[in-house]
């Protein structure tokens, strides 16, 4: 029987502490939070809860609030992640967040160099795993990459291809965090080329697209996300060496996204009109409505109709079995907005990423991974791979392929 930590009680906290009051391997469910309020209010609905006060600046505060607790959920923003972890060692416990780590006066790839050499060792040294990036993406999209990459003799090639295409008669520029997604354009692209990581400029390198079930061509563009940069770290020891890895996004918000960085509106930097400064990127989120959480909230803009409800969740992976030029296809099956707030009463950005978490945090409960240190999802072994795939069956999150080989 586990003890868990769930720290952040927001959305994606939420989630995994509900799913977690479920399970039968689960003794205790902490629900941590600065906001003691919000901390309370998921505790009070739960059977197997309790509510703390934390501040996640302090890792003292942390390990008095988790003391003997064998799992530690991070569902905080990233500025938070190190304090956590340092909490995690101190305990002794596992460790889970949704996102990448990035240090004071590192960027994002010397981040993680770190995460997986000087943090890897702690985590190690204590016996425990850090499992890191666990949503859908990434999280979900670096198992379906690596299920894909395992059945080929060689990699040379990895795509990742994420259309959101949900659009709302209520304005929604996103259905996750704007702040976030709004930071998220406007940061310098990763790409893994030719075996290095080279930056590109937000909104880069623009393709046509044909997705399944679409009867248009969808325009994508180069995206910053964590997946190329943890992907490219592990390509040579298990990605079969793949030499490209790129992550492309497409859809209406995109295209906002796309409009106001031209116009200069994600910029962070101070301006002055009329006497008045101001700095643009702060502007735009104040104005940005916060993406709906509420059920209420969301039922609203079901019943003020969509324009659109479609997406595409695409891997592509290329390299050769028996010599042969072979291309995997795999897409991702999961409920759009509407299935989605029917299931589980929460959008369809919430229910993907929040049940993929879930099933990250299951596997640490149910002592489905035998690694040890700090780690990404592309990493884990096929055992745990499957315990993922079966348990995302259960939540009607599938997976198709499609495999193409040259035949002489």
């Amino acid at each position: 029987m586990k003890r868990v930590m769930v720290l952040g009680t927001g959305a994606q906290g939420s989630a995994i502490a509900k799913l977690l009051d479920k399970e039968p391997n689960v003794s205790e469910i902490i629900c941590a939070d600065y906001d003691l309020k919000a901390a309370k209010t998921l505790g009070n609905t739960l059977a197997k809860a309790q509510a703390v006060q934390v501040n996640a600046k302090d890792v003292n505060d942390i390990v008095k609030a988790g003391k003997n607790v064998d799992i530690i959920v991070n569902g905080l923003p990233i500025q938070f992640n190190i304090t956590v972890m340092e909490a995690a060692l101190k305990i002794g416990a596992d460790y889970q967040d949704l996102c990448m780590t990035e240090l004071d006066g590192m960027d994002s790839i010397e981040s993680t160099k770190y995460m997986f050499t000087i943090q890897n060792e702690k985590f190690i040294s204590k016996n425990c795993l850090a499992l890191t990036n666990t949503g859908s993406a990434p999280g979900l999209a670096n198992i379906v990459v690596r299920e894909a990459v395992d059945k080929l003799d060689s990699c040379e090639n990895i795509e990742m291809n994420v259309y959101e295409g949900v659009w709302s008669n209520k304005f929604i520029p996103f259905w996750w965090s704007p702040d976030v997604a709004f930071a998220d354009m406007a940061e310098s692209p990763i790409r893994f080329e030719n075996g290095h990581h080279v930056f590109t400029t937000p909104f880069a390198n623009p393709v046509m697209m044909d997705f399944p079930g679409i009867d248009r061509k969808i325009r994508m563009v180069d995206h910053s996300h964590e997946e190329p940069i943890t992907m490219g770290l592990n390509a040579r020891k298990y990605l079969k060496g793949a030499k490209n890895i790129i992550f492309r996004y497409g859809g209406p918000h995109i295209e906002l996204s796309e409009a106001l960085y031209k116009m200069g509106f994600l910029s962070m930097e101070e301006r002055e009109y009329e006497g008045f400064k101001y700095i643009p990127f702060e502007l735009v989120i104040n104005h940005a409505p916060p993406a709906p959480k509420y059920k209420s909230e969301i039922q609203e803009i079901i019943d003020q109709g969509l324009q659109t409800e479609e997406g595409a969740f695409q891997v592509i992976v290329e390299g050769l079995i028996n010599g042969k030029p072979t291309t995997i296809t795999s897409y991702v099956d999961a409920p759009g907005l509407i299935d989605s707030f029917k299931k589980a009463g929460i959008s369809h950005e919430a229910y993907l990423t929040g049940q993929s978490a879930f099933i990250f945090t299951k596997m640490l409960v149910n002592d489905a991974v035998s690694q040890k240190g700090v780690i990404s999802p592309e990493v884990l072994d096929s055992d745990a791979r499957k315990f993922f795939f079966d348990e995302a069956a259960k939540l009607d999150i599938t997976f198709n392929e499609i495999v193409e080989k040259r035949i002489n």
